[in-house]
């Protein structure tokens, strides 16, 4: 029988939780997921047009960390960003935070993700709009990713950014098709960003900002030990990379979209569970990307895939520039038409009827008792059911 999340958390879940403290996020997550599309769920149904034969479907629990439940969201996600893709090449820029800094982020997160988010947009902001490199407002979307391939702690910031943007003169610019900013540049402005603002917080008596010290960082409650680490991340170099442009906006959409609604891990990374451990498959990046197996015990492997859940309410995808919500109805339109794919019906927006109709491809809901094909859904039509 495949293994899935769910049936790791129904099988595991109750031992782990009596040996560990979770959070209230992290009891609600294993909660839906364990429920999903269960009867613990609930149900809705469909009626035969030829036989009015009914049939149940479990709901789905919509909990973001569901490996059962992005799908959908996902899809219509592609689907509002092509009615705002721009005529321009992109880059992928990805910014990321020392390990020094893991335990503070752990303890942390809602703070700490801000900020990450809040350096970045920043960082970006000020070199293309620094005539030097572009000397315009581009438009860029965020994500934020808090695992590696073998689900351990690495939070970081994926980036699509458009390669030229938006002048003063509400003319567009584009940049060089070869060459961004310089990477070296943008870390070190991302790292004075960043480790100015996390001062800032240190000092704060906004409840909202302060920081909280809990068992290794104890130490760190000592203002001198402290800015001891500040000055110590100062000395580091602080990785950021940003790749070559993309082929066209299906290439950008698509892109992105893999990091967009993806959870810690998928179930058909799942291998199997023997010997109360868990086997999965992960990508080697270390050697040239080489796909391999391997194994956690149980009660580590559910610690590691809680340590993604997110705080309650946290956005982690967030668009600026152009792109920013504000813009979409008069810089964001402006752009496209100078952009040239305004009136371009590739980028029409799909009805979520089509949406869903598009994932299913031909995996047609039968009635089970005449066969056909035929079947309405009764009550109010709610597209959240089937994602």
């Amino acid at each position: 029988m495949k293994v899935t999340i769910q049936k790791i958390f129904g099988k595991f879940g109750k031992a782990f939780l009596k040996k560990h403290k979770v959070s209230t996020e992290q009891k609600k997550a294993m909660d839906a997921i364990s429920k999903c599309r269960t009867q613990a769920c609930g149900s809705h149904y469909d009626e035969c047009d030829d036989c009015g034969n009914q049939i149940e479907h479990f709901n789905s629990c919509k909990n973001r960390n569901c490996p059962q439940c992005q799908t959908f969201k996902q899809e219509c996600w592609i689907n509002d960003r092509k009615a705002e893709v721009l005529g321009t090449s992109y880059y992928h820029v990805v910014f990321t935070i020392p390990k020094e800094l893991h335990l503070l982020a752990m303890y942390n997160k809602k703070q700490i993700y801000s900020l990450m988010f809040r350096a970045s947009a920043k960082a970006i902001k000020i070199l293309t709009q620094d005539k030097k490199h572009l000397g315009a407002c581009t438009g860029f979307m965020s994500v934020l990713h808090t695992w590696g391939q073998s689900l351990d702690y690495h939070p970081h910031i994926h980036m699509i950014v458009t390669g030229g943007g938006l002048t003063k003169e509400q003319k567009w610019k584009e940049g060089s098709k070869k060459f961004f900013v310089p990477v070296k540049k943008l870390s070190a402005v991302f790292r004075r960003i960043f480790l100015e603002e996390l001062k800032e917080m240190y000092a704060s008596n906004d409840a909202k900002k302060k920081l909280e010290f809990f068992n290794d960082l104890k130490m760190y409650e000592n203002p001198r030990e402290f800015q001891r680490l500040i000055d110590e991340l100062f000395k580091l170099s602080w990785y950021t990379y940003v790749k070559k442009p993309f082929k066209g906006p299906d290439a950008v959409i698509e892109y992105l979209a893999r990091y967009t609604h993806r959870v810690a891990i998928s179930n058909y990374r799942l291998v199997k569970v023997e010997g109360g451990r868990v086997f999965f498959k992960y990508k080697d990046y270390k050697n040239k990307n080489n796909k391999k197996v391997m194994s956690l015990e149980v009660e580590e492997f559910i610690r590691r895939f809680l340590l993604h859940v997110l705080p309650s309410g946290f956005v982690k995808i967030r668009a600026y520039g152009i792109m920013a919500n504000i813009n979409k109805k008069t810089k964001l339109v402006v752009c496209r038409k100078i952009t040239g794919v305004l009136n371009n019906n590739k980028y029409v927006k799909l009805t979520k009827k089509e949406v869903l109709e598009k994932i299913l491809k031909n995996k047609v809901i039968v009635c089970p008792e005449c066969g056909s094909t035929s079947l309405t859904r009764l009550g109010e039509w709610n597209i959240k059911n089937t994602s």
